[in-house]
Formats: structure tokens, sequence, C-alpha cells
């Protein structure tokens, strides 16, 4: 039966959140972002394995290791780089196997609802083309017109139909053997997220339907809605 591991990527630097310090380890309320991300997986009855992928040069890292939690230092300088290297790793010590699913989630994203993972184990687990879970685009959307002067403020060009735009978010559920197939022979420079990876294979991944607190944890002012979400999970 195949197994569900979460692989939690979580080499960055943060560069837009400003925080002196990688925003995965903001503190709120005396535990890092990172330590209420991986606790919800490490607590959930349906995740078997937890990798979280630091960098090489990590030393912040301080989670008390739990039964399924794995750490490897092998993070890249791209968050595409990183995923491809924990997923690597993992097979490369046969605790993944090509056939398992493997759950990719930020580790700036730690108010993801226990609902909305759920519902992607459910409707994504076991599907050959993966899933991701997403929202349907809500606000108006313009698109900018670039001015051929340096200092210029941006201006409208155009409003863009939303129809059928959604919000990716993660978890992002594949199969291990198409993620790394993907990771492979992509150009990972141009990789967003693993589902524009996958989609550069020709498949289609499902679009599940997540949830507007799963939230990452990006510009500064997102820290105060976390706080306020996390203390309502």
């Amino acid at each position: 039966m195949a197994q569900n591991i979460a692989l939690i990527p979580a080499a960055g630097i943060g560069n837009r959140f400003g925080a002196g310090k990688p925003k995965q380890y903001v503190d709120i309320a005396g535990k890092s972002v990172l330590q209420y991300t991986l606790d919800i997986f490490l607590n959930h009855s349906n995740i078997d394995i937890v990798a979280v992928v630091l960098a090489p040069e990590d030393q912040v890292f301080q989670v008390a290791l739990a039964g399924k939690l794995q750490v490897y230092h092998c993070g890249g300088e791209t968050r595409a780089e990183t995923v491809r290297n924990g997923l690597a790793a993992l097979l490369a010590t046969g605790i993944a196997s090509l056939e398992d699913n493997i759950l990719v989630h930020d580790a700036a994203r730690c108010c993801l609802p226990i609902t909305a993972l759920n519902r992607l184990l459910m409707e994504a687990g076991g599907r050959p083309e993966g899933g991701s879970l997403a929202v349907p685009v809500a606000d108006t959307l313009k698109r900018a017109k670039h001015s051929m002067h340096i200092n210029d403020s941006e201006h409208i060009k155009e409003t863009v139909a939303r129809g059928d735009l959604w919000q990716a978010q993660t978890p992002q559920l594949f199969p291990a053997g198409l993620l790394q197939r993907a990771l492979s022979e992509v150009d990972l420079s141009k990789v967003t997220d693993e589902a524009s990876a996958v989609e550069a294979l020709g498949i289609s991944p499902l679009l599940v339907t997540g949830d507007s607190r799963n939230l990452k944890m990006t510009l500064p002012q997102d820290e105060y809605i976390v706080r306020l979400l996390l203390q309502n999970i």
C-alpha cells in the first residue's frame, strides 16, 4: 500500500518577509512557524513520513525528532531544487518508493486546516496525475502596463477575466515516480510549483478545493493574520 509522505522544503531565506531570519523560523507564541507546519503532518494519522529539507548550512533547526520525522540538509538554491533533492534522498534511502504519494507543502503555510488536507488525500491520493489544493480567484485582477521610464508608477493595462483562474496552494500531491520524472526532465528555473513541473510533461493535475485560511506567510503583514488564525485552530 502506498505511503503518504509529506515533504517540507525549508531551505529558503525569506527575503520578502524581511525579519532578519528565514520566515520559517519566526516565533509565534513560543513555537516557530516551521514547527506549527510540521505538527500538522506529524499529528495526522494518515501521514506516514514527514521529511523536512533544510539548507546544508542550517544551524537553526531545533525541532524535537519524532518517530516519523526525517531531516535532510540537502536544500538547493531554489525551492524546486530543494524538493528535487529531498525526493531523491527519500528514494535513495529506501524510505520512499516510486508508488508513494508525496505531499509537498510550504514551510511557511502553517495554518493548513485538517479538513483541506483530508480532502486532498481523499480526492487526489492514488490518482496517477496527482492534484493540488487551490481556491478560485475571488478578487478582480488587473494586468499592469509597464512604462518605458524607470521611475514611473505602474498603470492598469486591462482587467483579466478570472472565470477559469484558481490560486494554487499546498500541499500538492503526486506519485513519487511522476514527481521525480517532472523535476528531472523540466527546466527548474521555470518551475513555480510542483504542479507546473507536472504540467510541463503534458499532464493535467486535479484541482482540489483548498481553504482561504491556508495562508502562506510571505510579507510582513501576513504575520498578523497568521497569528490570529493560529489562535483559532
